[in-house]
Parts: C-alpha cells; structure tokens; sequence
C-alpha cells in the first residue's frame, strides 16, 4: 500500500520548522513525532518542487501537495543521467560532496533523479573503477611517501663492485601523479634530499605529508603519538606543510602509496631488469623516463591520466614554494 501523506498543516509545520526557526531533521522529527527519514522526505521535495518559507501566499493547499506531490505519467521517461567520471572528480574537490553536485544537477535537470536514486546510482558506478582510484581524497591534501622495497644494482666501472640502490616513491593521493628517485641511502639526509626534489617536481607542497613509520622519518612509532624526527619536523616546518605518519599495522592508512609502489616495481622497475648502470644518476633518468610515460597512461574507468588530473584539480591548490634550506639541514644533521 502507498505510505499515507502528511497533513498540509504537518507539512507547513515541518517546513516553518525548518526554515524559519532552523532545525536540524531529527529535532523537527522529535517535535513532529515523525521519523526523521520522513521529514528528510518532505524537506527533500519541498526543494525539488521549489518551496522555502514563508509559503507564497497564492498557494493553497491543493496547489502545494500538486507541488510535492506531482503525477506520474502512465509512461516512464528516461531521466537524464550525470556524468559519473566528472562528478567523481568534482568530490576530490575541497567542500564539494554528492549532496551539492546533486542540487547541480537537479538545477539542470529538474526531472532527473531524486537524491537517494542518485547517490545509488553513483556509488553503483563506483564500484566499476580502481578500488584506490575511487576513494576520495582532497585535491592538494595529502602526498604519500615511502621506499620502495625493491632495490636496483649499481655497478662500479672500475671495482666491479654491486651497490644497491634505493628507491624513494611518492604519490599525491587525489590523482595518483608519482614522484621517484634513486639514492644510495635510506638516512636521513637522502630522505630530506628526496623530498625537496619531489616537491620541486610537483611544483608545490601538499598540506600533509603521509610517511609510513621508517626509522628515517619518525624518531618514535608510537601508535597514538609518534615522535618525528626534528629534522623531518623543520622541513615540514619551513614549507608550510604537517608530517602524519600513518598507524602501526595500519596498511589502509597509505594505500596509495603501497598501491603505487607495487605499479612502479611492475611497471618500471621490471623493465630495468636487464640493463647496467654504473652511476646513479644515469639510473635516475632511466626512471624519469619511464615515469613520465607512466604518469601520462591513460586511466581505464575515467577521463585523462595521471598527469592531467594533477595538472586540472591538484597543482592549482598546492602551497608555493619556498627557498631551500641547506644550511638548516646541514646544522641539523652535523649534530650527534
């Protein structure tokens, strides 16, 4: 059976409530003695049908429940359907959420989908992108860091000796744009370099940087309170930026980052495999090379790249940079 309609005078009260005094949904239900399921329903199509308060004067009670109310035609008419990939975009966005673009979107399309239709239809469409992909992160917010747990050989012309060289990854996670770089070190002084140069790469500082909980970067692994390491803490510091390491035995906490990893291990490192190289930096462009091509391939589920998407919604919003700070750092690290 239909579910039996309000009163109009139940519906004004809702709608007075509302506007005028400024309720939440749940504190209208409570005076009501409604759910608040039904009152979002009420409120839910007093927008669509465009009524605020006070109620124009002209509209009586039949005009107002035709409003809300609206027949059905006998036939179903295909609703006109958003677009996915860009609305999944327009979330990495700072403030925007589904109820915003849905407004948008009924803006234009007055006889599209009502707000719950919309919000399954979306998430529906999610399901079929990258599982990293489709989370939402804020443009600009976060940038993941860590090493990679493969090594690449470096051999020395002369000695023949084999050094291993590590590999220091870094994605920012609302478009998955990679940095990389080789160094013969994890220490300290190598992290810092790394990170200066991938800032200098983006052309810009996230407001976060997310380091998983290496000895290099995090003095303490405390679950609750790590301990950065001071000089970690003044790069971050001068640049405007915060260190959040992620948890202990928390891998969702960077995913993107170990999902990254995994891609340029496949990707590029894999395709080193069987070349020599005898000086680090002719390791380097190697990997820029490829990294280039492998920020610039096409997504599978949605419009552009890597590379385009960091361009378009998170390069505008990264903090300028500053003037390095060499002297700092060479203080830093000359104390015991």
């Amino acid at each position: 059976m239909p579910k039996e309609r309000l009163s109009m005078r139940t519906i004004r009260e809702i709608l007075r409530l509302r506007y005028e005094v400024g309720l939440s949904q749940q504190a209208i239900g409570v005076s009501c003695r409604l759910g608040t399921t039904t009152v979002h329903d009420y409120l839910t199509r007093a927008r669509a049908a465009g009524l605020s308060w006070p109620l124009p004067a002209e509209l009586d009670d039949d005009a107002i429940e035709a409003l809300l109310f609206p027949a059905t035609a006998p036939s179903r008419v295909a609703r006109p359907v958003p677009d996915w990939p860009d609305l999944h975009q327009e979330l990495r966005r700072k403030s925007v959420t589904l109820g915003l673009l849905w407004q948008e979107y009924k803006e234009s399309h007055p006889d599209g989908f009502q707000y719950s239709r919309f919000c399954q239809l979306y998430h529906q469409w999610a399901t079929t992108i990258d599982p990293v992909l489709r989370q939402h992160y804020i443009a600009g917010e976060k940038l993941m860091v860590d090493w990679a747990g493969q090594t690449v050989p470096v051999t020395d012309r002369l000695t023949g000796e084999i050094r291993e060289a590590q590999i220091f990854v870094a994605v920012s996670a609302a478009s998955n744009y990679t940095y990389l770089e080789a160094t013969w070190t994890q220490d300290l002084a190598d992290w810092i370099g790394a990170h200066r140069r991938c800032f200098e790469f983006m052309g810009g500082v996230h407001a976060l940087l997310i380091p998983d909980n290496t000895k290099t970067g995090v003095t303490s692994p405390c679950r609750y309170e790590p301990v950065v390491n001071p000089t970690y803490q003044d790069l971050a510091t001068h640049y405007g930026t915060a260190v959040l390491p992620t948890r202990v035995r928390r891998p969702r906490d960077k995913a993107k980052v170990e999902t990254a990893v995994q891609g340029i291990e496949r990707q590029i490192l894999a395709r080193l495999r069987h070349r020599t190289f005898f000086v680090l930096a002719e390791l380097n462009h190697a990997l820029w090379e490829l990294l280039a091509e492998y920020n610039r391939r096409p997504f599978q589920k949605l419009a552009g790249c890597r590379q385009s998407l960091f361009e378009q919604l998170e390069q505008p919003t990264l903090k300028p940079l500053t003037e390095r700070f060499v002297e700092k750092l060479q203080v830093r690290h000359a104390q015991p």
